[in-house]
């Protein structure tokens, strides 16, 4: 009875959307006359498929700052390890096919996971999306589940060096990041408020799986309620609950995004975010003997700030300026043995193209944690980071 109610709670919003979605009326818009005689002139004929090719090559130089720590943070007591580096991070393919009026299928692929195991990696985006109207679409695939603000959008442009802390750990317990699913959402209207709302369910096992690893599923919802259009500003909420492995799992988190015009070429953009979970995959890898009998005797507690200054320059080739520091606290077991991960990542960002088309930034990765502990990635290091990129 408890999991039926836990699902419902999950679903509201979507009823809520559907009943506000049949409550409106379509504007109507007059056709402009076509001469003298008002005959509506033809529309041209649209043609499917349309296929529209996108990609993004982004490339990084890492240097370790700190004695016999390498450039993945990993503490190495014998002195080895590599501590400089370059390598490719991305270097992605995406299809997106219009096969009629409401439907697409949209397909993206980072090849550069070759260079490592491909099982698992390669494939992310795969999956396809029938929009009723603006109101209800429907997802089914592969994809990024909305639980949080770097769902919305891609890697090429956060206001940081790379994803979150956060995020990261949050994908390995299958709520962001890419999972495979259904899932449902769109805009309507709360008063005079935007809101924005998505469903979804996901076998919540990661990427390229080729079946689920349990009968279980996460079922989550995110809210998106735009208080404010002169500052952007936008309160998000999330919650998920589901089943891993026969135990109860469940996970909540609430967001503030906002953008401050300062003058016509500077602008301050803001993101604020809090998340919680069970930390389900902790939990399944120790020991019956060792671990505790309840699943959220392990939770992962984070939160992160955001603030990115801007500043368009448009002067010959270079189009903007962004400074940023995103600060990070990230928990993975704060209950039972706590020892928080600390990171401050100051960053500047030369923009040559529009819309982060060409792109160099630089900056450095400061972690610290409460307790060190050798031979781990636990361990305080600094990382000074070169990354150029390029989006078509």
């Amino acid at each position: 009875m408890r999991k039926r109610n836990f699902r419902n709670l999950v679903f509201v919003p979507l009823f809520v959307g559907v009943i506000l979605s049949n409550a409106q009326t379509k504007d109507s818009v007059r056709a402009p006359l076509a001469d003298s005689l008002s005959v509506k002139p033809k529309a041209p004929e649209i043609k499917y498929p349309q296929i529209q090719f996108k990609g993004l090559f982004q490339s990084r130089y890492t240097l370790g700052m700190t004695k016999d720590v390498d450039v993945n943070g990993l503490h190495h007591s014998d002195h080895s390890g590599t501590d400089n580096g370059f390598l490719i991070k991305y270097m992605r393919a995406q299809a997106q096919v219009q096969i009629s009026k409401r439907t697409e299928v949209v397909v993206l692929a980072n090849l550069a996971d070759f260079k490592n195991d491909p099982k698992g990696g390669v494939l992310e985006n795969a999956y396809i999306k029938y929009t009723l109207n603006p109101k209800i679409a429907v997802t089914v695939g592969q994809f990024r589940p909305w639980f949080g603000i770097e769902e919305t959008y891609p890697i090429d442009i956060i206001r940081s060096l790379d994803w979150s802390n956060q995020y990261s750990q949050f994908g390995k317990l299958g709520w962001t990041s890419f999972q495979i699913g259904v899932s449902v959402g769109g805009q309507v209207k709360l008063g005079k408020l935007p809101l924005q709302y998505a469903v979804s369910v996901v076998n919540g096992n990661g990427k390229n799986q080729i079946n689920d690893n349990d009968n279980g599923k996460q079922y989550s919802t995110r809210l998106v309620l735009g208080l404010s259009p002169k500052y952007n500003l936008n309160l998000g909420l999330n919650g998920g609950v589901g089943e891993v492995f026969s135990k109860k799992v469940y996970a909540v988190g609430v967001d503030v995004t906002g953008n401050v015009k300062l003058n016509s070429l500077l602008s301050l953009d803001i993101q604020l975010e809090a998340k919680q979970a069970t930390n389900h995959v902790l939990y399944n890898s120790l020991a019956e003997n060792v671990r505790t009998s309840n699943p959220d005797d392990y939770l992962v507690r984070g939160i992160y700030f955001l603030p990115n200054l801007r500043y368009e320059v448009n002067y010959h080739n270079l189009n903007a300026i962004d400074l940023s520091v995103r600060y990070e606290y990230l928990d993975s077991n704060f209950r039972l043995n706590s020892n928080p991960r600390q990171t401050i990542t100051p960053m500047i960002a030369l923009e040559f193209l529009k819309n982060y088309g060409a792109r160099i930034q630089l900056g450095l990765q400061m972690d610290r944690y409460k307790k060190q502990m050798e031979n781990t990635n636990q361990y305080n290091s600094n990382l000074f980071i070169v990354q150029v990129q390029g989006r078509f």
